[in-house]
Parts: C-alpha cells; sequence; structure tokens
C-alpha cells in the first residue's frame, strides 16, 4: 500500500486519532495513554502498533516503560492531498496577490500625482 493509504487507515479508527491529538504536545507512556480511556490496555495497545506501523507516532524504550511520540511529518502527505480539494486555500493566494498589487499600484499613482515641485520623499505614508 502506499503512504496516503496506510495514513488514511491508521487515523480512521477514533480511538487512534485521539491518541495523535494526546501525543501532540509531547510523548506519553503507553501506560499513560490506557489510562486515559475506557477500552483495555492491549486494545490501547493494538491502536499504538496500528500507528507505529503507518510510521504516525514513534516509540523509544525509556527504562521499564515505552514513550509514544507523534511523527508530524508522516501527516504531510495527507494534508497535501487534502488542500487540493480546499478551494479557500488557494481563493485566499489570490485575494492577496490581488490586493497586493492594488498597494502598489496606488502608491504608484499617488507618486505620480504629485505635483513636479513637491519633493519626494522614499518613506510615503501607507493609506492605500
Amino acid at each position: 500500500m502506499d503512504d496516503l493509504t496506510d495514513i488514511a487507515e491508521a487515523i480512521a479508527d477514533p480511538v487512534r486519532r485521539e491518541i495523535l491529538v494526546m501525543l501532540r504536545p509531547a510523548p506519553l507512556t503507553a501506560g499513560e495513554i490506557a489510562g486515559r480511556f475506557a477500552i483495555s490496555r492491549p486494545a490501547v495497545s493494538r491502536h499504538l502498533r496500528v500507528l507505529r506501523e503507518s510510521g504516525l507516532v514513534r516509540d523509544e524504550q525509556s527504562g521499564r516503560h515505552r514513550r509514544y511520540s507523534l511523527v508530524h511529518t508522516r501527516l504531510d502527505p495527507l494534508a497535501a492531498w487534502l488542500a487540493q480539494f480546499d478551494g479557500r486555500r488557494s481563493d485566499w493566494t489570490q485575494r492577496l496577490a490581488a490586493l497586493e498589487t492594488e498597494v502598489h499600484r496606488t502608491r504608484r499613482d499617488r507618486l505620480r500625482a504629485q505635483p513636479a515641485d513637491t519633493p519626494r520623499t522614499t518613506h510615503q505614508e501607507d493609506t492605500a
């Protein structure tokens, strides 16, 4: 399977999505994660295994405990794929580019409209 499918399947389960949210601020041990759910520890372990195998989390042995941390970059392929459906993002990019063009045009027109005997300064007031 490809990365996108692996990631999508891993986050399809609400428990696994909640685990990812829990790991966002800081790594947690398997026990700390399991303690926040009403499901059994073996069930949480299975969810952690799916997340680990998909590359969304990594685990590290720390003494007697195993600490899990989020691998933020593994969500990038999914975010990029989803971005193609977010028309607002490209729409805002276009709007901001148009605004920038208008600001530059207004500044240029103001400079041209100044009488010839008015000294031109490099620091014009920006009140477009």
